[in-house]
């Protein structure tokens, strides 16, 4: 699976776990709403790290706990 592939599919898990639109997710991140449908229709292929950062933030989660996750598996992952 590509990087974006894993970074569009965890926003969407977390979406789904925490009932959350992405409406609610654009609040609460700042991060605006095209900018979250480019990323999960994969129209952007390479997410800024301070969009990365600002959409943990609208989680209230960290990079860590972002990334502890099987789609981020070293194994399942390429270029």
């Amino acid at each position: 699976m590509l990087l974006e592939d894993a970074v569009a599919l965890r926003i969407e898990q977390l979406c789904i776990e925490r009932k959350m639109t992405k409406y609610e997710l654009s609040e609460r991140s700042g991060v605006p709403q095209t900018t979250l449908s480019s990323i999960k229709k994969k129209r952007s292929t390479s997410v800024k790290l301070k969009t990365l950062y600002a959409i943990c933030e609208g989680f209230d989660m960290s990079f860590e706990e972002f990334f502890a996750c099987p789609l981020f598996d070293r194994n399942t992952l390429y270029d």
